[in-house]
């Protein structure tokens, strides 16, 4: 009988979330590479060379890819042979490595679970508890699947009951449009068909874990129907011309990953959820022998990409930034932002809507300033802050008018922004920047200053005044209104058509 120390399944875990922070599976990168080299968007090709860029340097300075540090998710097969020692339960034991991880001082990991989520929302501070599913197998060993799971991605998951003679492909085609950009693609779907509800769930979340091989899959052709299904709506997906950030373009997905199980005769449960461009995984199998690290990899095998500003790109001063300045920008314009700018995202936002309705006044202007929607990691060393990309904007489309009411200039996120918030903006003559979600340790470069300023109970969603220097941006939402978040997508997904009808038959 396989003896398995508790030390050892905390050990092993805290050092996958570590290696998963800072490194991107290889097929990701080798698929995301082939993706860039093919994509003919400019936009897209431009945020697509950031996230390499952003890979690259996570790799290289241990500091992870993406400030969505995710929640963890784990799927344990533990062999009904083996013992665990330690006067722990297995979910103490991943809660333990998931703590060592997330507060390793060499790289601290964000934490962003709350508990008490219908009410209080107060944040654990160490990430922890994780999501634990647990399958007793054969043998004497365990094997430990884990994901790193950002909110982005997490936020964008669907199902549905369909009818058992109607089509998949037409759902989740219909689908993808709906869930915006806020997943950061081009990514990964994994998708569960059958079952139960939950376990369609379950299967679509497990079926992320899978290794990226379309490329593979498409040259040896498909040998079973779920492989048929997976090319099918792999290809019909990127027929709909959404493409990197959703700015549009040829790579909206670089695999689909499914996995099925049987169900009740009437019914056809399917869900789908999303990987983004932090794509976070790793599997261990523990057999009584001590932890397990992974091996780091080989670093030679990234593309040979390194993103550089557009020399194109508008410079922006945020100190003499003016309304009418904002009404000149372009969508798709590309921008260089430097001075000071706030922050704030969903809590900090809730925050001032409560002091506003009470007739209090915010602890910061926002007369004529910008603000930027994000949560920091730490910083570490000569860090001013730590990696910083930006969170779905969407969230705070209910907030819009009230923050531009007080006489904001423009916002940056990531992702489109809702009609509410469209409209808001369009009223106001102001603008929505989008910064790439997926090069979080890239844009932390541009922050040359951080400070807290307000609210900072609440922990990486205080309000914090940043000083930046050529921070890129693109303008996605412009004064009149114009989103290159539905223009850009409607033109790639004419584009592709077009190519499709004139392909010979």
């Amino acid at each position: 009988m396989a003896v398995i120390r508790a030390e050892d399944v905390i050990e092993s875990v805290a050092a996958a979330l570590q290696h998963i922070s800072f490194y991107h599976p290889q097929d990701y990168i080798e698929a995301l590479g082939a993706a860039y080299a093919l994509e003919e968007s400019p936009a897209a090709r431009d945020a697509i060379a950031q996230i390499l860029t952003n890979s690259r340097m996570a790799a290289e300075g241990h500091r992870p890819i993406c400030q969505d540090t995710g929640i963890v998710c784990v799927f344990v097969k533990l062999g009904m042979g083996a013992r665990l020692e330690g006067g722990m339960t297995l979910q103490a034991m991943i809660d333990e490595g998931v703590r060592r991880a997330y507060r390793d001082p060499d790289n601290p990991l964000r934490a962003s679970v709350v508990a008490d989520p219908a009410f209080s929302r107060v944040n654990t501070r160490d990430n922890t508890p994780a999501v634990v599913h647990v399958e007793l197998v054969e043998g004497e060993a365990m094997e430990i699947a884990l994901a790193a799971k950002g909110g982005g991605s997490e936020n964008k998951s669907k199902f549905v009951m369909l009818n058992p003679s109607d089509s998949i492909t037409d759902w989740v085609v219909k689908t993808v449009p709906t869930m915006g950009a806020g997943w950061c693609p081009p990514g990964m779907l994994g998708i569960g068909i059958g079952g139960t509800a939950e376990k369609a769930m379950l299967l679509a979340k497990e079926a992320l874990m899978a290794p990226i091989d379309m490329a593979a899959l498409k040259a040896r052709g498909a040998a079973t129907d779920l492989e048929r299904l997976r090319i099918e709506i792999f290809d019909a997906v990127n027929d709909l011309g959404i493409g990197a950030q959703g700015l549009g373009g040829l790579s909206t997905v670089l695999d689909v990953k499914i996995l099925d199980w049987p169900t009740h005769a009437a019914s056809k449960p399917v869900a789908m959820i999303p990987n983004c461009a932090a794509t976070r995984h790793a599997h261990l199998r523990l057999d009584g022998s001590g932890p397990v690290y992974l091996p780091a990899p080989d670093l030679s095998r990234w593309p040979k990409v390194e993103w550089a500003p557009s020399p194109g790109a508008r410079r922006v001063d945020l100190a003499t930034l003016s309304r009418a300045e904002v009404a000149s920008w372009q969508p798709g314009e590309r921008l260089l932002l430097s001075g000071r700018m706030l922050t704030g995202r969903d809590a900090a936002h809730k925050r001032m809507a409560d002091m506003l309705a009470r007739g209090e006044p915010l602890p910061v202007s926002l007369e004529g300033r910008v603000i930027y929607y994000v949560g920091p990691v730490d910083p570490v060393r000569d860090e001013v802050v730590g990696p910083a990309g930006p969170t779905t904007a969407t969230r705070m489309d209910k907030f819009t008018k009230m923050v531009l009411d007080q006489g904001l200039l423009a916002m940056v996120g990531k992702a489109e922004r809702g009609p509410q918030g469209i409209e808001a903006i369009r009223e106001a003559g102001a603008a929505y920047l989008i910064a790439v979600g997926g090069a979080a340790y890239l844009v932390a470069r541009a922050i040359k200053a951080a400070r807290v300023i307000a609210f900072e109970d609440l922990g990486m969603e205080a309000i914090y005044e940043f000083e930046v220097k050529d921070m890129p941006v693109t303008v996605a939402v412009d004064a009149r209104g114009n989103s290159v978040h539905t223009a850009g997508p409607e033109e790639w997904r004419r584009r592709i058509a077009a190519r499709r009808e004139a392909e010979p038959a």
